[in-house]
């Protein structure tokens, strides 16, 4: 029994890991107000990470189009 507790989540991680991987534009705007705030951001890491590189204008926020350098 433990052993399948042990694979269902490592399952349930690997695809949170993936969907969080995939993130959008539209999927990390979570508030609709058209830009990436670094708090909205901290759903993916890789952005997260990447996140000041983006921000060309130095504003706080990503727009989509400097969402679109990540990818």
């Amino acid at each position: 029994m433990k052993t399948t507790n042990t694979l269902l989540a490592m399952a349930i991680l690997a695809s949170s890991a993936t969907a969080i991987a995939g993130s959008t534009f539209d999927t990390l705007d979570v508030d609709g107000n058209g830009s990436i705030s670094k708090e909205e951001a901290s759903a993916d890491a890789a952005i997260l990470t990447k996140f000041d590189e983006l921000d060309i204008d130095g504003n706080g926020e990503l727009s989509k189009e400097e969402f679109a350098h990540a990818e």
